[in-house]
């Protein structure tokens, strides 16, 4: 499969978000990926339902959400109506993690969990069957722009190995820092979803930008 190329709109330019939704349209992107923060969780606050409705209204592609807030078992049912396609939520919000990826699911969406930096990958073993997608910060949650945490990368390698054995067709995204220089060795570590904010929307082309992370070829390579 092809890998995944999910632009972050937190990175958009908001004073301009329709031109910048119509330029992932038209681009080499596959997704969406909206963050929400609730500044509880996350030290950040970012957007909810007005916004998500918003950006539906005009994407042509799926929306991949992400919510990085406490409690979301509340809020599934809004965020599915509000046009979500993917909905993650956060291993440690979520201490009854079966029936949050149950609710996700009953809603129509595809049930994603994300892991902090300092979360391992082993605590997702009983729950891999049921998940579509797992989500690797390989930066601390709650702001842009930090630089990616190289330990990511053994992560995202174990957790393939694991996903092989029990389910592999398992998504692995990974979600922070994400750019030019380190996404193949991203891809052979196992990931086939790669979230990147500031490196698609400071660059002087973010269409040439997802053109060039989409198409990086690392068949021939290893890692």
């Amino acid at each position: 499969m092809k890998h995944i190329i999910a632009p972050s709109i937190l990175s958009a330019d908001f004073a301009n978000l329709q031109r910048d939704i119509e330029m992932i349209n038209n681009s080499d992107a596959d997704w969406f990926h909206v963050d929400v923060m609730d500044g509880v969780f996350v030290p950040n606050i970012s957007f909810g339902f007005p916004i998500l409705k918003a950006v539906k209204q005009y994407a042509k592609k799926p929306l991949d959400v992400h919510l990085m807030i406490v409690n979301p078992e509340k809020y599934i049912q809004q965020f599915a109506k509000g046009g979500a396609d993917i909905i993650t939520v956060h291993y440690e919000t979520c201490p009854h993690l079966h029936s949050v990826i149950q609710m996700i699911k009953a809603a129509g969406c595809k049930a994603g969990v994300a892991l902090n930096p300092h979360t391992p990958v082993s605590l997702l073993k009983d729950s891999l069957a049921d998940l579509d997608m797992v989500l690797i910060m390989s930066v601390n949650p709650g702001f842009g722009g930090q630089q990616f945490i190289l330990q990511s990368l053994s992560k995202i390698a174990e957790l393939r190995k694991m996903a092989n054995e029990i389910h592999p067709q398992l998504i692995i995204e990974v979600d922070g820092g994400v750019s030019i220089s380190n996404i193949e060795n991203l891809i052979k570590a196992g990931a086939n979803a790669l979230v990147a904010g500031n490196a698609i929307f400071t660059a002087s082309n973010p269409t040439q930008m997802i053109a060039d992370l989409k198409n990086i070829d690392v068949s021939t390579q290893k890692i």
